[in-house]
């Protein structure tokens, strides 16, 4: 709009302001696309982080289970089991990057497989319980791995500039042709804070465990109140 007053009179016809509208209709096109494509799929990595979550968590629960048929020789098993999902649950409500590297240094999972190695089965029905034991936790381990993994993804930054530098020339192009006026302002300025709320729900759900939109906890949560019992 400041720019507006600039511009020769030959540059604010008719034609002129047709052809505009051409080229940044192609732009919103592109721009449209690319945004909604982002959208699903910062969306499809976070529900992806959910259900590794549940799963792991209904899984904790199985694992429990399957140590409480084993017989009492298995306490001290559950307990490291009890212990190491306290622990992911306080690593998952951390709402700040932490590198998997640090996450892997972690040894809980592994005293929990030690627990279950240690343990002499007397018959064949432990030794069975023992292997489902064992599988389960080597899964669960694969999963939190996993899941270390995954909170380093993020949104590509040149993708990112690309779409932001679409957004501003299609904005620049509303304000050059446009009254200024409060309405105008306004709506223009909604509509600026509409797209922005978009982008930063991507880079939100692009990290699952940090930011205000946070990965619920809720189902390790559920399981830590069923272990034990």
């Amino acid at each position: 709009m400041a720019l507006r007053p600039f511009l020769p009179n030959d540059h604010l016809s008719g034609d002129t302001k047709d052809v505009v509208k051409l080229g940044m209709g192609l732009v919103g096109t592109m721009a449209a696309l690319v945004l909604g494509l982002l959208i699903a799929s910062a969306k499809g990595s976070f529900d992806t982080q959910s259900s590794e979550l549940t799963d792991m968590s209904s899984r904790i629960v199985l694992l429990d289970r399957v140590l409480a048929h084993y017989g009492p020789e298995a306490k001290d098993a559950r307990d490291a089991v009890r212990s190491s999902v306290e622990h992911a649950v306080e690593w998952a409500s951390v709402k700040q990057a932490i590198d998997s590297r640090e996450f892997g240094a972690n040894n809980h999972g592994e005293v929990v497989y030690n627990k279950i190695q240690e343990l002499s089965p007397k018959n064949d029905m432990q030794r069975s319980i023992q292997v489902q034991a064992l599988n389960l936790i080597m899964g669960l381990g694969q999963t939190r791995w996993l899941m270390a993994e995954q909170r380093t993804n993020s949104i590509s930054v040149s993708m990112l500039v690309v779409l932001i530098f679409w957004l501003t020339i299609i904005f620049i192009s509303f304000g050059l042709y446009a009254p200024r006026n409060a309405t105008v302002v306004v709506s223009l300025f909604v509509s600026a804070i509409s797209v922005s709320g978009a982008i930063f729900l991507i880079l939100e759900m692009y990290s699952p465990y940090e930011g205000l939109i946070h990965v619920s906890t809720a189902p390790l949560r559920a399981a830590l109140g069923h272990l034990g019992q």
